[in-house]
């Protein structure tokens, strides 16, 4: 189940060790506006401010490629990903790429107790 998986944009997560490394993962969306938000989004840049449509597209494309990258690590085994991002381009006039990506791993959480820093 992908809401299972620690997802971090770190290269590690506090309090857990790394015991397999799976290699890159990733998942990719891309996206059309439509014609009737570009006919909105149109008119909004007459007048200025957020675009709100694609604002709302842009936040459901991240979020799709970010479910779609944590359903590729479970399917590699890993029950983590590591120093994740994103990147996002545009296709043609009217489409939008989003991708997550990062690396796959397997944590465990560290057995060894760590000790204070000490000053002085």
């Amino acid at each position: 189940m992908v809401e299972d998986i620690i997802v971090v944009s770190t290269p590690y997560v506090p309090g857990y060790k790394i015991t397999k490394v799976y290699g890159f993962t990733w998942g990719l969306i891309v996206r059309s506006r439509g014609i009737g938000g570009n006919v909105v989004a149109g008119l909004r840049t007459i007048f200025g401010g957020e675009i709100h449509e694609y604002t709302q597209l842009l936040n459901q494309s991240r979020q799709n490629a970010l479910d779609r990258m944590k359903q590729h690590a479970i399917e590699l085994g890993a029950n983590a990903v590591i120093s994740v991002g994103f990147d996002s381009s545009e296709i043609g006039q009217n489409m939008s790429e989003v991708l997550a990506f990062g690396t796959a791993v397997t944590i465990e959480p560290e057995t060894v107790a760590t000790s204070p820093v000490r000053l002085g």
